[in-house]
C-alpha cells in the first residue's frame, strides 16, 4: 500500500511509504501508485496536485491545471476545498481548464464545468479571469477554446507554454477525456481541441486531443472501483489497439504519466 506523506517544507515533493502488505501493481506505462482505499487514493492525488501547484508557482508564477468531470474525481475536488491539508493550494495563481465538456448549458446537470464551478470556483479564491470553461454549445467551441489556450499559455516562455497537470479519468470502455473508441477524435493530430461525435456519444462533446494532453508536464489518470479492474488489466497486458482503448494513446512526450489506483481497480 502506498501512503502519501508531505515533506516538512511547503511545496516539497510528496513521498510514498510502502507498507508491509504491498498491493498488486499493474504493469501500466509510467508510475503506478496504488492505495488500499478510494479515500487514500484521493489523498495521494491531492498531495501530488498540491506539490506540483506550489512548485509551478515558484518556477513560473502560475499553475495551469486541467480537470476532468465524472463521479470519480468529484470527491477529490470537494476534499481540496474542505480538508485543512490543502489550504495552501495556490488557487489565486491557478488557471483552471476543463479537459472535456458535453454540448449542454452549464446549468445542465450533465455539464462537467457546472459541477466543478459549484465545488471549486464558488468556494476558492481563484480569480474569475483564470477560470476557463468550454462553451460547448457554440458551433465553434473547439476553435474558440484552442485559441484561448494558445493565448493564455503564450504568456510563458517558449517550451514552458503547456499545461502543467492534467487529471484524467477512465471509463469501463477504456475512453478518457471525451476520446471514445472508434471515433474520429482519436485521429486528430494537428488540433489541440476537437469535437467528439458518434453513435455512442450522446450528447456531442468537446475534448482536448492527444496532442494537447500528451504535451502536458504531468498527466494523472485517476481510476477507482472494481468495475475498472478488467480494463486496467487489459491496458497492462497491451490488449487492444488505441482505437479500441483510447486511454492507451496517453503517452506524454516530455512529461510524466502517474497512475493513481485504488486496490479494487488494481485487482487487489
Amino acid at each position: 500500500m502506498a501512503r502519501p506523506h508531505r515533506g516538512k517544507g511547503e511545496g516539497e515533493a510528496v513521498t510514498y511509504e510502502l507498507a508491509d502488505d504491498p498491493l498488486p501493481r499493474p504493469d501500466l506505462p509510467g508510475t503506478v501508485i496504488v492505495a488500499r482505499s478510494r479515500s487514500e487514493t484521493l489523498d495521494a492525488v491531492g498531495m501530488d496536485l498540491l506539490g506540483y501547484a506550489q512548485a509551478c508557482v515558484r518556477t513560473f508564477g502560475d499553475f495551469h491545471l486541467a480537470l476532468s468531470g465524472g463521479s470519480t474525481p468529484m470527491p477529490l475536488y470537494e476534499r481540496l476545498m474542505y480538508d485543512p491539508e490543502f489550504r495552501a493550494f495556490p488557487w489565486r495563481r491557478t488557471h483552471l481548464w476543463i479537459v472535456d465538456e458535453r454540448c449542454v448549458p452549464f446549468d445542465d446537470e450533465r455539464s462537467n464545468f457546472g459541477k466543478i464551478r459549484e465545488v471549486i470556483v464558488a468556494h476558492s479564491d481563484i480569480p474569475g479571469e483564470q477560470v476557463h470553461p468550454i462553451e460547448a454549445t457554440r458551433p465553434d467551441a473547439d476553435v474558440a477554446y484552442e485559441a484561448e489556450l494558445k493565448e493564455t499559455l503564450g504568456w510563458r516562455e517558449k517550451g514552458q507554454d503547456r499545461l502543467d497537470v492534467v487529471l484524467l479519468g477512465m471509463g469501463t470502455d477504456g475512453h478518457t477525456a471525451s476520446l471514445f473508441p472508434s471515433t474520429a477524435a482519436l485521429d486528430e493530430r494537428s488540433r489541440l481541441v476537437t469535437f467528439c461525435r458518434g453513435p455512442k456519444v450522446t450528447p456531442d462533446r468537446v475534448t482536448m486531443t492527444y496532442r494537447l494532453l500528451n504535451g502536458a508536464r504531468v498527466v494523472m489518470p485517476l481510476v477507482c472501483g472494481a468495475d475498472k479492474a478488467a480494463m486496467v488489466q487489459r491496458i497492462a497486458a497491451r490488449d487492444g489497439s488505441l482505437r479500441e482503448l483510447p486511454i492507451r494513446g496517453i503517452e506524454p512526450v516530455a512529461g510524466e504519466l502517474r497512475w493513481f489506483l485504488d486496490a479494487e481497480a488494481a485487482g487487489g
